[in-house]
């Protein structure tokens, strides 16, 4: 029997496949949360050093030419002491618990959030597994949910959405979507749907910040969460923007007056949206039918 027939006979071990798969794949999130925001702000840099004039890949004696640093170089290190961290150090979950949080060289504090964004990856994947099981719909389930992972934790950290983050997760949902076999009930949906998603993903954000700002002359949101929304409408389908917009918005709402209420700040103190896109993508995605389902039931009883 080969590995994949195992997976699609067996949903207990493609259930725990996804999990090591996830804790992996959490490891390397982690990488992306930290480093694309650097990378972005030295792309940024670099651009406008070229707009006025300045060559940024020129060298002088005071500056040597910045190092490469991208999601691959330079390999993963302590950040107090500098160390590499090894492959044994490097192990998803596990090394954080061996070493108790702390470098092995010079015994500084490793953040607890890194193995938190491991255990969350490898929780979800497998918990995407049980529910979709062997098939399309858990391979796009899972790309999906590292995605709005790592969107999450970008925004919270920057307030930022990458457009090399939400852009390739539109792309894929309307690609996966010329494949959408799921009939309204999971991942891939039929292309019109999606199509029809991300468009009105994209509008109808696009349209309340417009709005808002008409009214108020101040910016309520980025671009990032019109993007997003596209994205999640090319997922899953215009039919299910209603309840992740609202879902987002009643969290977002009840998130933003507790942060005040907690940290005596004011009304004008931005607080990212995308991760409540993102949370209410995910719920949606693994509930939304079921959600929608019986929220129409109850409707049709009391009418």
């Amino acid at each position: 029997m080969s590995v994949i027939e195992l997976l699609a006979a067996s949903p207990a071990t493609f259930i725990g496949t996804c999990l090591v798969l996830g804790l992996a794949v959490g490891s390397f999130l982690n990488v992306v949360i930290y480093r694309l925001p650097i990378m972005l702000d030295r792309q940024w840099r670099a651009q406008c050093a070229e707009l006025a004039g300045h060559d940024p890949h020129a060298t002088t004696v005071a500056a040597e030419r910045p190092e490469r640093f991208d999601l691959v170089v330079p390999r993963s290190a302590c950040p107090a002491c500098k160390a590499p961290i090894t492959a044994l150090q490097n192990v998803p979950l596990i090394s954080w618990v061996v070493l108790r949080g702390r470098c092995a060289r010079c015994g500084a504090a490793i953040s607890v959030r890194y193995p938190l964004v491991e255990l969350l990856t490898g929780i979800l994947s497998a918990w995407v597994a049980a529910r979709f099981g062997f098939g399309l719909g858990a391979l796009g389930a899972l790309l999906l949910t590292w995605f709005l992972i790592a969107l999450t934790f970008i925004d919270i950290d920057t307030q930022l959405l990458p457009d090399s983050l939400t852009l390739p997760l539109l792309w894929l949902g309307l690609t996966l979507s010329l494949w959408g076999t799921a009939g309204g009930a999971g991942v891939p949906v039929d292309l019109r749907s999606s199509v029809i998603g991300a468009v009105a993903g994209y509008l109808s954000l696009w349209s309340v910040y417009h709005l808002f700002r008409l009214v108020t002359g101040k910016e309520g949101m980025g671009y990032g969460d019109f993007k997003l929304l596209a994205a999640l409408g090319a997922w899953l389908g215009w039919q299910m923007l209603l309840p992740v917009i609202l879902m987002a918005a009643v969290v977002g709402a009840v998130v933003g007056i507790v942060l005040l209420a907690m940290r005596g700040q004011s009304r004008s103190t931005p607080i990212a949206f995308g991760p409540f896109l993102a949370t209410a993508g995910w719920l949606v995605l693994m509930f939304g039918h079921e959600l929608v389902g019986r929220y129409l039931t109850l409707f049709a009883m009391r009418s």
